[in-house]
């Protein structure tokens, strides 16, 4: 990692993606800011990681925080993490409330932390990586508004890095996409329902995915990408990470 990236900030830290690029950053020598919402989970992944790690068990949709946290802790590094699992069923088995539950958490933090980013100002040469999802170009019909919610994402992206240039702030704005994968919590329900929608048992689904995207390929993705990426937006699977 740069030098610069003394301090990252990384939300829904506590398992899953977020878990496993918070202990990548800590053992490349960055301080981490771990953010999520489940108390225990987040303070375990403290226990694992050290005093590199700094937990707050918090929302990360507020605003507030995203702004303090940034004053506080200074951070070269943001990664965008955060999300809830979506309601699995197709679209006339949603209520609005299940079908917009992925724009109240995973693009309402983003717009969060990125509006912060953009008014305190971070330093230049700062990154701000924003998770999104293969979902987003193919669409999910079983998961409600996720598709549209990290197609969002990917948007906001676009206009912050329009702004941080028009205003010289130097800050460089990246998406992720990861393929879907049985590796997570999130992915296993959407494994377990495609694999219904489509008559076969989950093993035999997740032999389509193969090779399977795991949490450290993310990993280890975000820190490339984060390092020396030149590309605004990146697909990452189990074969390895490409530009878009």
């Amino acid at each position: 990692m740069p030098e610069s990236f003394q301090t990252a900030v990384v939300t829904g830290a506590s398992r899953g993606f977020g878990r496993a690029i918070a202990a990548a950053l800590v053992a490349s020598g960055t301080s981490v800011v771990g953010i999520a919402r489940g108390e225990q989970e987040l303070h375990a992944a403290g226990d694992e990681l050290g005093a590199a790690f700094t937990p707050i068990a918090a929302d990360a949709t507020s605003e507030t925080l995203a702004e303090d946290v940034i004053r506080q802790h200074r951070p070269s590094l943001l990664v965008l993490n955060a999300g809830v699992i979506p309601h699995m069923a197709p679209v006339h088995e949603q209520t609005w409330e299940t079908f917009s539950r992925n724009w109240h958490t995973d693009t309402r933090h983003v717009f969060a932390w990125t509006r912060a980013a953009l008014r305190e100002p971070l330093a230049p040469g700062s990154v701000v990586v924003a998770m999104s999802s293969g979902a987003a170009l193919g669409g999910s019909p079983l998961s409600g508004g996720y598709a549209s919610a990290k197609a969002a994402i990917r948007f906001i992206r676009g206009y912050a890095a329009d702004e941080s240039k028009r205003s010289g702030l130097g800050i460089r704005f990246v998406a992720l996409l990861p393929q879907l994968t049985p590796a997570t919590g999130l992915g296993s329900a959407g494994v377990s329902g495609y694999a219904a929608r489509q008559g076969v048992d989950r093993d035999t689904f997740v032999e389509g995915l193969q090779p399977v995207l795991t949490p450290d390929q993310v990993a280890k993705a975000v820190l490339e990408l984060a390092a020396a990426g030149d590309a605004p937006e990146y697909q990452v699977s189990g074969a390895g990470l490409r530009p878009l």
